[in-house]
């Protein structure tokens, strides 16, 4: 009779721990469900993010946790402002917060605040260097900004001008913008070209571009052979001011491969931008909100500024192969988009149909 009842209790035993470990195997699973993310991006001066960083986020985690919510918030270039937006997601008790930060030192605030709730920070595109995120996904800032410099570097000697150089960095405030900076002057100080002058965007504004370079267009006359631009918004507002000096647009950089970037492309009037496609940052953003709201600790596949962290190598984008690389089947953009009526006859010279 004692052997059968220990034979029962072994076997009560063995199936109680049998169901704590699939519950415990289950909950981190379950976790995420119904959680809360925060999505908080910096500007809307680059158009990309209300047009493709927020809707593919969100449409990510809808595939990953159908019941979680995304809080999305844009900050408008205010760092208080993002502040409160991340106070705001905190008090509503969100499991993670995705921030693209507008001012880097600035966020290692948010970063501490949300630490000390236990609620896990990913940088997005924007590193923050002042205090360790839980994690950092973007593509590769300082090889964006060693690549488009060095391919108009090469289109610069390629035509043959004596000019020199401009370099329109972006905002100050931004760690990404120095990186993209670092990056830049990789190519340009060994290049052989002079640097006739350079200058830190605000907030990246192409307003403020526009009027930083068109007091540069007076100051050297004629002697511009190129304009490396940071973004593709600075990148328009160098063109821009070259257009309303009427004198002809040299060679210009841009980054972020944006719908009006390319149809300057297109037409002649941008050299390159970068493509690097939202949708991998995007979803890659998502998958790891969703892991840090399962209770998981994902780990990074390299490290920058002591954080664990996702880098994507881009490409750079100019005539010659932006049917290919943007145009092309499962492209960022659609033909239909970029040749409109007054864009056909730039795209039928190159064959884009």
């Amino acid at each position: 009779m004692k052997r059968v009842t220990f034979a029962v209790a072994v076997a009560l035993a063995a199936a109680t721990a049998c169901s704590s470990t699939t519950t415990s195997a289950g909950q981190g699973e379950s976790a995420a469900q119904g959680a809360k993310i925060a999505f908080l991006m910096p500007d809307i001066a680059s158009t990309r993010y209300e047009l493709y960083d927020a809707p593919l986020f969100k449409a990510k985690m809808k595939e990953l946790c159908p019941t979680c919510e995304v809080l999305y918030q844009n900050a408008g270039a205010d760092a208080a402002k993002q502040q409160q937006q991340a106070n705001s997601a905190l008090a509503q008790g969100v499991k993670a917060i995705v921030i693209d930060p507008v001012d880097s030192a600035a966020a290692a605030t948010i970063v501490q605040s949300a630490q000390a709730q236990k609620v896990p920070i990913i940088a997005y595109d924007r590193p923050i260097p002042a205090a360790k995120a839980d994690y950092y996904v973007s593509f590769d800032n300082e090889k964006i900004g060693s690549l488009i410099a060095q391919s108009l570097v090469d289109e610069v000697k390629k035509k043959g001008g004596d000019g020199g150089l401009l370099v329109v960095n972006g905002s100050p405030t931004d760690a990404a913008a120095q990186l993209i900076k670092k990056g830049i002057h990789s190519a340009v100080d060994p290049s052989g070209l002079k640097l006739l002058a350079e200058y830190d965007t605000p907030g990246w504004q192409p307003n403020k571009a526009q009027e930083w370079v068109s007091g540069q267009i007076a100051q050297f006359p004629g002697k511009i052979g190129g304009v490396v631009a940071a973004n593709d918004g600075t990148a328009g507002g160098a063109i821009a001011a070259f257009k309303a000096a009427d004198t002809p647009v040299p060679p210009v950089s841009g980054n972020d491969a944006e719908l009006a970037a390319v149809q300057r492309i297109i037409n002649g009037d941008q050299y390159n931008t970068i493509s690097k496609p939202i949708k991998i940052v995007a979803e890659a953003a998502a998958v790891v909100a969703n892991e840090f709201a399962q209770g998981k600790k994902p780990a990074g596949k390299t490290t920058l500024f002591d954080t664990p962290s996702e880098l994507f190598t881009p490409t750079v984008v100019t005539q010659e192969n932006v049917a290919k690389e943007l145009l092309g089947p499962g492209g960022a953009l659609k033909v239909s988009e970029v040749c409109t009526p007054d864009y056909k006859a730039a795209c039928d010279k190159l064959g884009i149909k």
